[in-house]
């Protein structure tokens, strides 16, 4: 595994994975790609933050597009049979009437979502240049236990850890602005499940439910059995205001389905941060 630890958690690895810690960004990987011989390589390492992606639109092109074409290339270089990738989809899609196909136009409204795209663009040029197997997933909104409080797609994950805090939340718009919402251990499907199938191409990974804000809030609150406490600001530079995946070709060529539900994955994803609050 390689990772610069800059978000995420020593703690959260499988101690009997091999770690190295390593920027994607770090010419010093491919000495990695060539002493380990991946198979297989997941590619989920990204800056997330859109708002980030806004204020420092340099420093997301560096890690989203380069990063990942660095990887990308290694890969192809190392004859790795197979990359999946994770990717966006409610950020390149931008604003949704009804629930997006991979056929979609792209309308990416942030720099994160320019970068992200540009990474799929790298790699399906490797895949041109160098023989190389690729799937990749375009992911609603991610959430689950172990997500902790940082970056505008853990919505949950923030409202989740100021619940039971007793801090105040930052409600951005009116309340109305959706997502789509998929649970982790149906994205570790996914990525499994696109491993396995010997395909080339996009798919959507997402739950086909539009959910607003408000009422990911009354989930939360539910959930959790607690007071709500939060502050209206106004809605943030970069963000799309309705996001719905469709993933019927998940569906059909990856045998994938969500398994799990908003409600009971929202309580599952507070009962652990409860436990990890004692």
């Amino acid at each position: 595994m390689l990772d610069n630890l800059s978000s995420g958690k020593k703690e959260y690895l499988n101690p009997k994975a091999k770690f190295y810690k390593i920027d994607i960004c770090s010419p010093a990987i491919d000495k990695i790609f060539k002493q380990e011989k991946f198979d297989y390589v997941f590619h989920l390492a990204a800056q997330i933050d859109v708002r980030k992606s806004v204020a420092d639109p340099e420093f997301d092109n560096k890690v989203n597009a380069m990063g990942s074409f660095n990887v990308f290339k290694n890969c192809g270089l190392n004859k790795v049979k197979k990359v999946i990738f994770i990717s966006t989809g409610g950020a390149l899609y931008g604003d949704c009437s009804k629930p997006a196909t991979e056929q979609t136009l792209i309308q990416p409204v942030s720099p994160y979502a320019i970068h992200k795209y540009s990474a799929e663009r790298y790699l399906e040029l490797c895949g041109e240049l160098y023989g190389l197997d690729y799937i990749v997933l375009r992911l609603a909104n991610i959430y689950g236990p172990r997500q902790y409080k940082g970056g505008e797609c853990g919505v949950i994950g923030v409202f989740t850890s100021n619940i039971i805090r007793g801090l105040t939340s930052v409600l951005y718009g009116d309340g109305s602005k959706t997502r789509d919402f998929v649970y982790v251990a149906d994205v570790a499907d996914a990525c499994l499940k696109a491993m396995a199938v010997k395909q080339t191409g996009v798919f959507n990974i997402g739950s086909g439910r539009e959910i607003s804000m408000a009422q990911i809030i009354n989930a939360v609150k539910k959930a959790a059995g607690r007071k709500f406490v939060y502050k209206k600001e106004k809605d943030r530079p970069g963000e799309v205001q309705r996001s719905v995946l469709n993933s019927a070709k998940a569906g059909k060529i990856l045998g994938w389905r969500p398994g799990m539900k908003l409600e009971p994955g929202i309580k599952r994803t507070i009962d652990w941060a409860i436990s990890k609050n004692k």
